[in-house]
């Protein structure tokens, strides 16, 4: 990291962690709710917090100055970590984060007393910010229950294959950003499950305004998040793609 300054180096591992993150909680078996909420810790919260870490205060240690790759890594351990505190009757152990730590960290091997450091560290420089009720997650759920109670389509959606597009929206810069917005890309990401996964009906279910009128949001500018994450799970334009963007009205 000496050549580089910290924002262009958090900037450069971002996309790398966000990868880890999502590999691992495949790996460890979480929840969905967990996963998410620690995606939301770590890449919503503590990342930005961290470019913006004045190195004069009080939170040093040894895991932070200089910040490695692998101190990276472990601080994205810790997300699962306070996520499972905060959703789950039997959280993560110490013990299980640093036996699957030695398998994945290939640099460096943290002891359980760094990961009880990490973890103050890590809500230090959040400043203890764990609230996960506005989290995407939580309003997709409440929608696709919403939208199965009310169109018999929903019976060709799942929250899984919801997921599935959520996830994908970590692979790039520009959409994992749409994260910082939680209800509004809930209700694009359902739109995206819809126009992908329904097939298509006469007469078609007027999914957008329904979002609408369940979100207050304008139907354009659901349309055009939708547009943007469909151009990236569909690629280059294809007839597939010309139908999904006719249920949009598109062109």
């Amino acid at each position: 990291m000496e050549s580089l300054g910290l924002g262009q180096f958090l900037r450069q591992q971002r996309r790398h962690l966000l990868a880890f993150i999502l590999h691992s909680s495949v790996e460890l078996n979480l929840s969905p709710v967990v996963k998410y909420t620690a995606l939301t810790f770590f890449a919503e919260r503590f990342l930005p917090s961290l470019e913006r870490y004045n190195p004069d205060s009080r939170v040093r240690h040894w895991l932070l100055e200089p910040l490695t790759e692998s101190n990276l890594q472990l601080f994205a351990l810790i997300s699962f970590w306070i996520a499972s505190k905060v959703h789950d009757t039997s959280p993560l152990s110490v013990k299980t984060l640093k036996n699957f730590s030695d398998k994945v960290i290939q640099d460096q091997h943290f002891t359980a007393r760094d990961f009880v450091d990490a973890e103050l560290i890590f809500m230090k420089v959040i400043r203890f910010d764990i609230g996960a009720m506005s989290i995407t997650i939580i309003f997709l759920e409440e929608l696709l229950t919403q939208f199965k109670q009310v169109a018999k389509a929903g019976d060709n959606m799942s929250l899984s294959s919801c997921l599935d597009i959520m996830d994908l929206l970590y692979e790039t810069e520009k959409l994992s950003k749409l994260y910082k917005y939680p209800p509004k890309l809930a209700a694009s990401v359902l739109v995206t499950s819809y126009v992908i996964g329904v097939p298509k009906q006469r007469p078609e279910f007027p999914i957008i305004p329904w979002v609408k009128l369940a979100t207050s949001y304008k139907e354009e500018d659901i349309a055009e998040i939708v547009r943007s994450i469909l151009e990236h799970v569909l690629g280059p334009t294809t007839e597939d793609r010309v139908v999904v963007l006719k249920k949009l009205g598109g062109e």
